[in-house]
């Protein structure tokens, strides 16, 4: 194993036998293989990668694509059925709700029992004990027994045993979506300062922002198979691109794409993802200054046009059309977000061309991102994509101050002088 790798999956797989009746289990071990009395079912099938120290990965994919079978055998909680798993370095995990602990036991007891299992002694738990209670924030709780946990609970101090081992390999699964949304951000941020301080992470996830904006590279699993590895802007695209349109086109992009660094230096890119069951709708997307000029550096409050020009008559009508767009940094988070939907827009289903045109002041702080281009179809609950353009144009922002956040709109600031014995 290469030196600078923590985890290396080799052509892993996973077979369950799957027996329709329970004595059909006894027939098939008496016949010695002569005859077969199950089925096999492969959770995970020929998956290989490999995540180097430091380096922070998400498993993406639809329930049941494999994601919580690859982690517990990387975990060691699971045999593989083929395929080898080696791992460098002590690895904390919290996987689905409640592994690990005795619903028996009490919080404190779990706590000694689940941080033992991850390698450490009872001089080590002892020393980490008040900052995993602290963390956990269950109160009086953690001397009842965790039957009588909510959900949320278990999380709490799972996640927190798992922190305080001091592990070099961190893996996390869905668990921590059954949180509530304040205890999320908490661990968010605390994983996020253990990316900083050289943990390895594996993350699964369904939330997509999540995903980019914690890690490297992604992997996306689907039944059982890899479908791809690599850069998790791009992957992560892919996967949200096949949850909403079933494959990917093959047609070739017909949006040029291009960015402008703060710099000034010119730099050609093609937008990251391209789908639709109608490619080729959109004919145009980009950014224009006032004067109609098509810009790809703005400065603070800059007045910004986004136009998209589409063909409606490619479409057999016009019920619940919406062209929209988005403004996302590189990690993906949509920042500003614009539709016709909000506005009552109609369109000529008739007309070979039409253009739609987003006026706004540029609220973003210095920094690069990507312009966004969609024509939807919104007459169901479940929104229908004619074709969506991921990085129709590549920008830049450079404000003059280096304010805090994201974006910075335009906003009025007063202070009035109160008696200083007013009270609230």
């Amino acid at each position: 194993m290469c030196s600078d790798n923590v985890i290396t999956v080799a052509d892993v797989s996973k077979c369950y036998e799957i027996y329709e009746k329970p004595h059909h289990r006894l027939l098939q071990m008496l016949s010695r293989g002569r005859r077969n009395y199950c089925r096999e079912f492969w959770a995970v099938r020929n998956v290989s990668f490999e995540i180097k120290a430091g380096e922070t990965v998400g498993i993406i994919g639809s329930n049941g694509s494999g994601k919580s079978t690859l982690l517990q055998m990387l975990c060691g909680t699971l045999n593989t059925t083929a395929g080898e798993i080696k791992v460098k370095g002590r690895i904390a995990a919290l996987l689905e709700l409640g592994a690990g602990f005795n619903p028996e036991f009490t919080g404190r007891e779990n706590v000694y029992l689940n941080a033992a299992i991850l390698g450490l002694n009872r001089e080590q738990i002892d020393q980490q004990f008040a900052a995993i209670e602290e963390f956990a924030e269950i109160g009086s709780f953690i001397d009842q027994p965790v039957k009588t946990y909510s959900s949320g609970m278990y999380v709490r101090l799972a996640f927190s045993v798992a922190i305080h081992t001091n592990p070099s390999i961190l893996v996390v699964d869905e668990a921590l979506s059954v949180g509530d949304a304040r205890f999320q951000a908490k661990c968010l941020d605390r994983i996020k300062q253990m990316k900083q301080s050289g943990v390895s992470i594996l993350f699964v996830s369904h939330d997509v922002g999540a995903v980019r904006s914690l890690c490297d590279r992604a992997v996306w699993l689907d039944k059982g198979v890899v479908r791809g590895i690599g850069d998790v802007f791009m992957i992560t695209a892919l996967y949200t691109e096949h949850l909403f349109n079933g494959s990917k086109s093959d047609t070739e992009p017909a949006v040029a794409a291009q960015a402008e660094t703060t710099t000034g230096t010119p730099v050609q890119h093609r937008p990251i993802n391209h789908w639709g069951s109608h490619v080729g709708l959109i004919v145009s997307a980009g950014l224009y200054n006032r004067q109609g000029e098509q810009k790809s550096l703005f400065v603070d409050y800059e007045p910004i046009t986004v136009k998209i020009r589409f063909r409606p008559h490619m479409l057999k009508g016009t019920e619940g059309l919406s062209v929209s767009f988005s403004l996302k940094n590189l990690a993906g988070t949509d920042l500003v977000v614009g539709s016709t939907w909000n506005h009552d827009h109609f369109f000529d289903e008739h007309a070979t061309q039409d253009e739609v045109t987003f006026e706004f002041e540029n609220p973003l702080i210095t920094g690069e991102y990507l312009l966004v281009a969609a024509v939807e179809n919104r007459s169901s609950a479940s929104i229908h994509y004619y074709e969506y353009v991921e990085g129709a144009q590549y920008f830049s922002s450079s404000f003059a101050s280096n304010p805090f956040g994201q974006f910075m709109p335009r906003m009025a600031v007063s202070m009035t002088a109160s008696d200083a014995n007013t009270s609230i």
